[in-house]
C-alpha cells in the first residue's frame, strides 16, 4: 500500500507549473533539441504533456480505436493538436493545463508519473536540474514498482531490491540484487531511462540498465 496517498493532483499542478517556469526563456535551438523521448523534440514533449491533460476516457478510446491501437500514431495525433504556431504558443497551451484534472483513466499517480518522467526527459538534455519534491518521487516510485501501466515499470524492477537513499521508498526482497540511489533516479530507471542508472549503485544496476535499454 502506498505511503503517499494524498495530494496527488496538487503535486501534478506543482510539476506542471515548475516545468513551465523552467522553459520560459528557451532559445529556438533549445526547443528543437531532442528530449530523452528520442522521437520527440523538447517542444513536442511539452505538447504531449498538454495532450495528456486534455483527453478524457471516452475521447482516448475513440482516438486509440481510430489509430487501430497503434499507440505511437495515437500519441502523435493528440500531440499535434497541442502544438502551437511557435514554441511560446506550445508552452502557453501547457500553462493553460496546469490546473487540469482531465485524464484518460487509471490511478492518479500514473499521471503524476507522466509529468515527472517527461519533465526529466525535457530537463536532462537542456542541462536543467530536477525540481521534483521527494514526496512526489516517492508516490510515483511506489506506483511504478507495483504495476505496469504506461511503462513496464514493475517488469523492469522485478527481481531487484530497490532502496532509495534519500527517502522511504523500497521494493523487492532482501534476497534480490540491490539497487540504491535517489528516489527520482529509481523512478526514471523503472521508466526505462537508462541514463539515470549512472546515479545508482549496487549489484543489480547492470541488470536494471539492460532492462532499460530493452524498453
Amino acid at each position: 500500500m502506498s505511503t503517499v496517498t494524498t495530494g496527488i493532483w496538487p503535486a501534478i499542478r506543482v510539476e506542471r507549473a515548475s516545468l513551465v517556469a523552467d522553459l520560459s526563456d528557451l532559445t529556438p535551438e533549445q526547443w528543437a533539441t531532442h528530449s530523452l523521448c528520442t522521437d520527440w523534440t523538447i517542444e513536442e514533449t511539452v505538447a504531449h504533456l498538454s495532450a495528456a491533460a486534455s483527453v478524457g476516457r471516452l475521447r482516448w478510446f475513440r482516438s486509440a480505436i481510430g489509430a487501430r491501437f497503434d499507440f505511437a500514431l495515437h500519441n502523435r495525433r493528440r500531440l499535434d493538436e497541442q502544438l502551437g504556431a511557435t514554441p511560446a504558443e506550445t508552452l502557453a497551451i501547457l500553462r493553460s493545463k496546469i490546473d487540469s484534472t482531465v485524464r484518460p483513466m487509471g490511478d492518479e499517480r500514473a499521471w503524476l508519473g507522466e509529468v515527472v518522467v517527461h519533465g526529466a526527459d525535457i530537463r536532462r538534455p537542456l542541462g536543467l536540474p530536477p525540481t521534483t519534491p521527494l514526496s512526489a518521487s516517492t508516490a510515483v516510485a511506489e506506483f511504478y514498482a507495483s504495476r505496469d501501466f504506461a511503462v513496464p515499470s514493475r517488469t523492469t524492477a522485478a527481481g531487484l531490491r530497490l532502496v532509495a537513499d534519500d527517502g522511504p521508498f523500497t521494493a523487492g526482497s532482501d534476497d534480490d540484487p540491490l539497487v540504491t540511489g535517489p528516489t527520482l533516479a529509481l523512478v526514471l530507471a523503472m521508466a526505462g531511462r537508462a541514463a539515470f542508472c549512472d546515479e545508482l549503485s549496487g549489484p543489480g544496476v547492470a541488470t536494471l540498465r539492460d532492462r532499460c535499454s530493452a524498453q
